[in-house]
C-alpha cells in the first residue's frame, strides 16, 4: 500500500498529499502522522493538499480528526493549497474543519504557524495553561 511522506523541516513535519487521497490511506497518514509527531516532538503540522482535485465527506472528516489528534499531541495543524472547488465541496458537505487553519501555500503555513508559537511563548505560564485547557 502507498504511504504519504510525512517529511520534517525544523519544528513542523510537511506532508504533500500527491496522490488521491482513499478512505484507507487517509486513514494510514492519520497514524502515520500522529507516530511522527511523538517521535519528533514537533510543533506544527503543514498538509499540502494542492494537488487533490476533489475531497470527499470522509477525507474531510479525517483531516478534522487529524488536527484534533496533533492538537492533543501539542501540534497545530495548517491545510495548504486549498482549491477553490475543495473549499466549496468541503462547506456544501457541512464540513467546517474544526482545529484546522488554512493558508495559500506552505510558506504562509510556515508564518502562521511561527507566529502561532511566539504567541504562546509570549503568554505567561499560568495563561498558556488555560488557554490549553480551553481549546481542549
Amino acid at each position: 500500500m502507498d504511504r504519504v511522506p510525512v517529511l520534517k523541516i525544523g519544528d513542523i513535519l510537511l506532508v504533500s498529499i500527491q496522490v488521491d487521497m482513499e478512505d484507507q490511506l487517509a486513514l494510514q497518514l492519520q497514524d502515520d502522522l500522529a507516530e511522527r509527531i511523538v517521535e519528533t516532538g514537533c510543533h506544527g503540522v503543514i498538509i499540502d493538499i494542492t494537488a487533490l482535485d476533489i475531497v470527499d465527506s470522509f477525507v474531510g472528516r479525517t483531516l478534522s480528526s487529524i488536527a484534533a489528534i496533533s492538537k492533543v499531541l501539542d501540534a497545530d495543524t495548517v491545510v495548504v493549497g486549498m482549491r477553490p472547488a475543495v473549499a466549496i465541496t468541503l462547506v456544501e458537505l457541512g464540513l467546517s474543519l474544526q482545529g484546522i487553519s488554512t493558508a495559500l501555500n506552505v510558506e504562509r503555513g510556515m508564518e502562521l504557524l511561527a507566529r502561532s508559537r511566539d504567541e504562546e511563548e509570549l503568554l505567561p505560564p499560568d495563561e498558556a495553561d488555560d488557554e490549553v485547557t480551553a481549546s481542549s
